[in-house]
């Protein structure tokens, strides 16, 4: 059964760092591409990264360009967000989700289908 854990989440001040993990089981990340999506309270949940399968081919949203980076252990079957220079607006729950990679569509372009339970990040001083 293909399950998605993330950890990291937790509480920082304004202009700190936080790295997400993306813990897979049942599956092999090496075939997926995998993504970062958040949601805050009362938005609606968006895109923030993605990583193509081979690990080089990356997506990120404008409004995190320069100051996330996602990147990826196959060996560990993990992915993970670092997230540096926080913003109170990065605050909200974020999800990994994957999906099986086919030939070579930017892994933006995929609609994913397989979801992990959220952790959640609150930038505030």
């Amino acid at each position: 059964q293909l399950q998605l854990v993330e950890s990291g989440g937790g509480l920082v001040q304004p202009g700190g760092s936080l790295r997400l993990s993306c813990a897979a089981s049942g599956f092999t990340v090496d075939y997926y591409n995998i993504a970062w999506f958040r949601q805050a309270p009362g938005k609606e949940r968006e895109g923030v990264s993605c990583t193509g399968r081979d690990g080089l081919t990356t997506d990120y949203a404008d409004s995190v360009k320069g100051r996330f980076t996602i990147s990826r252990d196959n060996a560990k079957n993990t992915v993970y967000l670092q997230m540096n220079s926080l913003k109170p607006e990065d605050t909200a729950t974020y999800y990994c989700a994957a999906e099986r990679a086919h030939g070579y569509r930017p892994c933006g372009s995929y609609v994913y289908t397989n979801w992990g339970q959220g952790t959640r990040v609150t930038v505030s001083s």
